[in-house]
């Protein structure tokens, strides 16, 4: 049995790390380096995308040397940094570029937008009417008022309504102790859905 073989140094406990990366990675392009090239390294400036693979060694060594501006002139450079600022892409003074800040038809679209929230602002605008449930529409129906009713008008009812079925104003009449107990329930129904 062969101890260096591929087999039995992938079952040790501890396998050779070395001899994964050399397997896995390119070797270093430093010449005369045969060590695994496991870092990258950009090929620089109009090259973009392309990358050395050194070893440690060698990057650090390559990083130190590194100028992505070398071979350009000065007045290169700073138009260079300079346009880097706004990532290389097209700027223009305030107020020189009038035709893009209109849309494609000629208008200002900025000019619609506030003439709309001016016109929004200026509308008077209604309460918006929540839907009634069918418990509170009967109990509505049981006071005798309309879908709107609210606060004071819910209570009045109620007042003339309890005046008008109570026994004691009745001469103890108890035979209208179910309508009263139905006008009862209908104010409290009200009451706990917020019309009051």
């Amino acid at each position: 049995m062969k101890l260096d073989s591929k087999i039995f140094d992938s079952i040790r406990v501890k396998p050779d790390k070395e001899k994964a990366q050399e397997e896995t990675h390119p070797s270093c392009d430093h010449p005369g380096c045969k060590r695994p090239g496991t870092h990258r390294a950009p090929k620089g400036r109009d090259r973009e995308g392309q990358y050395f693979n050194f070893c440690v060694d060698h990057v650090r060594e390559y990083n130190k040397s590194y100028n992505y501006f070398s071979g350009m002139q000065d007045d290169d450079v700073r138009s260079y940094q300079k346009d880097s600022m706004t990532g290389h892409r097209p700027t223009w003074k305030m107020g020189v570029n009038r035709q893009a800040a209109d849309g494609p038809d000629g208008l200002d679209p900025r000019t619609a937008a506030r003439a709309n929230a001016q016109r929004r602002a200026s509308e008077t605008r209604q309460p918006r009417q929540r839907k009634l449930l069918a418990l509170e529409k009967r109990s509505l129906d049981v006071l005798n008022l309309g879908p709107n009713a609210r606060g004071a008008e819910i209570k009045t009812r109620y007042k003339e309504l309890v005046k008008l079925n109570h026994p004691d104003a009745n001469g103890g009449d108890r035979s209208s102790e179910d309508r009263l107990r139905e006008i009862i329930q209908a104010y409290n129904v009200l009451k706990k859905a917020g019309f009051l």
